[in-house]
């Protein structure tokens, strides 16, 4: 009965199949931004503002430059399960879950020794100040501890969600929120164990989302099904996953290292707007979520479907999660335009910096849908295992142009709309360029160009 319904993908209505796909990835997606939400709440208010500073700020940076690289390495794994499983071909199934979880145990040993014996020489040298230094080491080290778990969710989540499955990780990632959050309270404000307390109850949420996957994993009787005396790295399964994967991993980097540098430009303007921008990006997050969440769905839903050779399945599918992304975009560039103004005023309440937010947000939100294609284009073309050149496109188009307009544009007029309109920009060249590369190069191009939406 398992088998009928995930094979839903390659057979029942394809826009019902996207949302069906789409949403659990949305839910979740919410669920690991109030993970991070309310770590910073109880560790802010419990323990104090050099806590919170080190919890947030340059750890977050350095934990997303390793564990995101791995993410998107590991996106590889995702798209060849979904082919050979829309194929039916069982046997390469099994070879690459088991592939996908050895490599998961290496790569999870490698990132907690370099995370644990690395991070004060890393710290250190991004200037993080003496007085939240310690508390930064601590907290990364114990973090640390914890990177086999979290890869070993993060890869079984694929996993399933390769072969259609997109609820049971979301149930999982409750799960692990809700005990963060009671193990937060129990360890941080009842037995005070401050930075360290918030750590090890990410580490232990963590554990048992991995746990859960991991007997969902063992206990199917489907061909995706993990045995352990089958863990073993297949060379050849693990070049394809690797081919497909390091383009999503090296563009994870590249993002963050650019983001770096349009912050830099951001903190030259005064406290004001870095506040602004800061609240602004807790706004615009619901954005990246709903175009995340899409781009997800497309992959998966291109994948399986290209495997089972349904190929005008294929740009059916990719022409109406298209269509419901830019609806979706638009909208919430309509709301936040509107009544952005009181979604600032949760965050705070200084008139200078109300100011400064809606003068970045209303300057940006209309441009959200000149995003779009980049998103949905190249998670398509990751389902069909094509990723290079796609990463190429984006590393040129946003990120490449993203720094020079910094370096060239932002010293000649040194304002807050200087430095936000390298995302209109970067983002509507690179739509140029995909729509290009996608249309008249592409594998999927030459099959038959699909039509815009």
């Amino acid at each position: 009965m398992r088998q009928k319904i995930t094979n839903q993908i390659t057979e029942g209505v394809i826009w019902q199949q996207l949302l069906l796909f789409f949403f659990p990835i949305l839910f979740g997606t919410f669920f690991q931004q109030l993970y991070n939400t309310v770590d910073a709440i109880v560790v802010g208010r419990f323990v104090g503002k050099e806590a919170l500073a080190a919890v947030g700020g340059p750890t977050g940076t350095l934990i997303n430059l390793l564990v995101g690289f791995f993410v998107g390495l590991s996106s590889g794994a995702t798209v060849i399960i979904s082919q050979f499983y829309g194929a039916g071909r069982g046997d390469k199934v099994c070879y690459a879950v088991h592939t996908s979880a050895a490599f998961s145990l290496l790569c999870g040993a490698g990132i907690m020794a370099v995370g644990i014996f690395g991070a004060p020489y890393a710290l250190t040298a991004m200037g993080t100040p003496d007085d939240i230094l310690s508390y930064a080491i601590l907290y990364m080290r114990i973090y640390f501890l914890g990177t086999i778990p979290n890869l070993i969710y993060n890869m079984g989540s694929g996993i399933l969600r390769a072969a259609g499955d997109s609820k049971r990780p979301l149930l999982f990632l409750i799960t692990g929120c809700v005990t963060n959050i009671v193990l937060d309270v129990v360890f941080v404000v009842i037995l005070d164990l401050g930075v360290a307390g918030a750590a090890a109850a990410t580490i232990l949420s963590q554990t048992a989302s991995a746990i859960f996957v991991l007997v969902v994993l063992t206990r199917t009787r489907e061909m995706y099904q993990l045995v352990f005396s089958k863990l073993r790295l297949d060379r050849r399964m693990l070049k394809r996953i690797i081919r497909i994967g390091l383009p999503a991993g090296l563009q994870s980097v590249m993002y963050s290292l650019s983001n770096v540098i349009i912050q830099s430009s951001v903190n030259s303007l005064g406290t004001d707007t870095i506040a602004a921008w800061t609240a602004y990006g807790k706004i615009d997050c619901v954005f990246w979520m709903i175009v995340n969440a899409f781009g997800i769905s497309v992959t998966t839903f291109v994948g399986q479907n290209y495997g089972a050779g349904k190929m005008d399945r294929v740009k059916k599918g990719i022409r109406q999660c298209l269509a419901m992304t830019v609806v979706s975009s638009v909208a919430l560039s309509f709301f936040l335009y509107e009544f952005g103004f009181y979604i600032f005023e949760i965050f705070t309440t200084d008139g200078a910096v109300l100011e400064k937010g809606m003068e970045i947000l209303r300057f940006l939100v209309p441009s959200f849908v000149t995003y779009v294609t980049v998103e949905i284009y190249s998670g398509a073309l990751r389902g069909i295992g094509d990723s290079w050149l796609p990463m190429v496109l984006t590393m040129v188009g946003i990120c490449g142009l993203r720094v020079l307009w910094i370096v060239a544009a932002v010293p000649l007029r040194r304002t807050i709309t200087t430095v936000v309109f390298s995302y209109p920009l970067t983002w509507s060249v690179t739509t140029v360029l995909f729509i290009i590369y996608f249309h008249w190069f592409s594998r999927l191009g030459k099959k038959g160009p699909c039509q815009k939406a």
